[in-house]
């Protein structure tokens, strides 16, 4: 396809004055523009380039949007397609030829139990819309209204989806714990943990006396994202999906940031094994332009027509661009490759804990991997004990990234887990390349004497 060149960069002294009247015009609630200070002029792939002409490894990736990275040809000719042919950009929830193949396409890579009997809701163009849709569809369903959610869970930024993160407070939530082997809240980890997690559950819902109504659903992470890099064991879920199926409960699989390939399976559900109620799917499926859905069981479609509606439901360019993204991901196999490259980037994150004491732990599943920041002057010698996380060492880690042109971001229960989402089509080169500039980072962060940033650097 021709490609349009792109506009110059702005004279290399404008970037400070637009960064200036971000400050000045944009709100308070800004997060990425807070700890990454720069202002992208173009990009390709892994790539970004400032208008003060650096070059940066995206390691951010749209929060794990960019499937493909920054402007892959594929989805670049999808949108171009799309524009060319005259068709219309905003549809409501009219059926169109793209819609229609964005559908067909979505349904061949969903597991098989769920593509046979399965409808779809598009909600709007946020994975919070999303979690909103699912969280009405079930109580529709059930006509109940409580929700099962988990410990360190992120489910979006409106009052639904917050009331079922982590951290909220909301009487019609149960909160139930989250199995990890770093920082277990049984303080045993492994198999051991899991199955005491799974043992709170079902006490919880079939004790009388607990206080927990039938609820309408469970909403679950495969692996927590914003919750630190949190893989969930697989014989977990599969547990989970016991305890829900014996109890008529609708399990719902938060999988706006897990799926497409992320995690080495095109959808984070299958390591385990299981087939969830419904599923929540964004950010990828769109091919980097807003898309969000819901696929789930029909036995649960009671909805009358207009219960949930949007007006952009119908973005025909974001369609043809989660069109063109899903085949390639399914045509290249990048899952699988994600699957072995991220094993590799984990195993070099860990190695380096030998010689990091700040490391305290490194984790993840495929290419969702989190490297949690703890203070090498607190760990515990030979106790067994974790040492206590250190978000301002983590922001320090953060901002010499930066530095060395490496764009990663924060996130864990405390702000210390430092996270990479690389695009699926990284190349081996550019994996090496990441992990040289994190461990360079982690050096230079240890040497630091900047234990306190200045005020408004930490999100």
């Amino acid at each position: 396809m021709a490609v349009t060149e792109p506009a110059p960069a702005p004279p290399l002294a404008a970037h400070e004055g637009i960064l200036r009247r971000q400050s000045l015009r944009e709100s308070a609630a800004r997060t990425y523009a807070r700890s990454l200070p720069i202002v992208p002029v173009r990009a390709r792939g892994l790539t970004i380039e400032g208008a003060d002409g650096r070059r940066y490894l995206d390691c951010l990736s749209g929060a794990g949007t960019l499937a493909l990275g920054h402007n892959h040809p594929v989805v670049l000719e999808a949108i171009k397609k799309v524009i060319d042919s005259g068709a219309p950009l905003h549809i409501l929830d009219l059926a169109t030829p793209v819609k229609d193949a964005f559908v067909t396409e979505l349904f061949a890579t969903l597991p098989r139990q769920l593509a046979e009997d399965a409808r779809i809701q598009f909600c709007g163009p946020a994975g919070t819309d999303a979690v909103e849709a699912a969280l009405k569809l079930v109580r529709t369903a059930t006509g109940r209204s409580g929700l099962l959610a988990f410990t360190g869970a992120y489910h979006g930024m409106t009052a639904g989806a917050l009331a079922a993160s982590g951290g909220a407070q909301d009487v019609r939530v149960t909160r139930l714990p989250f199995p990890q082997d770093y920082r277990c809240p049984f303080g045993i980890g492994g198999e051991a943990g899991a199955r005491t997690a799974a043992r709170w559950t079902e006490t919880v819902l079939d004790d009388p006396k607990s206080g927990t109504p039938a609820p309408a659903g469970m909403i679950v992470e495969p692996v927590q994202g914003e919750g630190g890099v949190n893989p969930a064991p697989d014989g977990w879920m599969r547990r989970m999906r016991e305890i829900t199926e014996d109890r008529s409960i609708p399990l719902i699989a938060d999988e706006v940031q897990t799926g497409v390939g992320r995690t080495g399976a095109f959808w984070a559900v299958e390591h385990s094994g299981i087939v969830p109620d419904v599923m929540v799917l964004s950010k990828a499926i769109g091919g980097s332009l807003p898309l969000a859905v819901i696929v789930y069981r029909s036995a649960l479609d009671t909805w009358q027509p207009g219960a949930h509606a949007g007006t952009f439901r119908g973005n025909q360019l974001a369609m043809a661009a989660g069109t063109a993204t899903l085949a390639y991901v399914r045509a290249n196999g990048l899952a699988e490759r994600a699957g072995v490259l991220g094993a590799r980037m984990l195993a070099s994150l860990r190695s380096l804990a030998a010689d990091h004491p700040c490391v305290g732990d490194a984790r993840g599943r495929g290419l969702m991997i989190g490297v949690e920041i703890v203070d090498p002057e607190a760990r515990p010698a030979g106790t067994g004990t974790e040492a206590p996380p250190d978000p301002l060492l983590a922001a320090v880690v953060q901002q010499e990234c930066l530095r060395r042109g490496l764009i990663v971001e924060l996130g864990g229960r405390h702000s210390s887990v430092v996270r990479l989402l690389p695009p699926l089509t990284l190349t081996d080169e550019q994996a090496t390349a990441v992990i040289d500039r994190l461990a360079d980072a982690l050096a230079a962060a240890e040497r630091s004497p900047r234990r306190r940033l200045p005020t408004g650097s930490i999100r």
